[in-house]
């Protein structure tokens, strides 16, 4: 009897662990990422690819942020959420839009992941940075914005990144609050463990109803898209 319970608790031990320290599941509840991440897709995520800022990092095979990587992160103006997008800036980049088109250091960047459904306006989505525009930006990122801003274009702090989702019409990322400093980044996505295929609001309640959604999945396979199961990312 002792034996087993040393065994499970060495387990739960070893469990903790690694969901401290290596690995994190984190589940898609909005269409920001979309097509590359679908709302109910549920990851695992890297938590030491890119390490943790200390003496460690320069004995093990940790690699800096890059341009184009998926990341999660503690949102910047409310830790407690964690968000998923992709690092378009890296920091003394120079960003900005031109009628959808992203251009960093004065190169159109190629995106082959953006999702795209409307024509270009004169919105700020569409057009960044715009100082003329408030509509939908923190207070703080519309005082900063000013502070950044040279020639038409932003310069990513040191320190920081410029994010943005796929689904570029339908995020609310760093045109709108702001750059994530290195601290707020959790890690990167490693592998869809579970893709769930129910109503968007069905993953925007509580921890309760996302449950209860997931839990519906398991009960009627027919809504599991098993061709995203175990797709994996750059």
């Amino acid at each position: 009897m002792t034996s087993s319970i040393q065994s499970l608790l060495g387990t739960v031990v070893i469990a903790v662990f690694v969901i401290t320290f290596i690995v994190q599941a984190f589940q898609i509840p909005s269409p920001s990422m979309e097509n590359t991440l679908l709302v109910g897709d549920y990851l695992l995520v890297n938590k030491l690819c890119y390490g943790g800022g200390g003496v460690g990092d320069y004995f093990m095979p940790y690699r800096r942020v890059q341009r184009g990587d998926i990341v999660v992160f503690h949102y910047p103006v409310d830790p407690a959420q964690h968000f998923v997008k992709r690092v378009i800036g890296l920091p003394g980049d120079r960003v900005r839009m031109v009628n959808k088109q992203v251009l960093v250091n004065g190169v159109p960047l190629k995106e082959p992941y953006v999702h795209l459904s409307y024509p270009a306006d004169d919105g700020f989505r569409d057009n960044f940075p715009r100082l003329d525009a408030t509509s939908g930006l923190t207070p703080e990122w519309w005082l900063q914005l000013r502070k950044l801003v040279e020639d038409g274009q932003l310069i990513v702090p040191e320190g920081h990144y410029f994010v943005m989702g796929d689904n570029r019409e339908n995020s609310y990322d760093s045109r709108f609050w702001g750059c994530v400093p290195r601290s707020d980044i959790i890690g990167t996505p490693v592998t869809i463990y579970m893709s769930v295929d129910a109503p968007g609001d069905a993953w925007s309640g509580n921890v309760a109803e996302r449950l209860l959604a997931y839990g519906n999945a398991v009960l009627h396979p027919s809504k599991i898209r098993w061709k995203r199961l175990f797709e994996t990312f750059r």
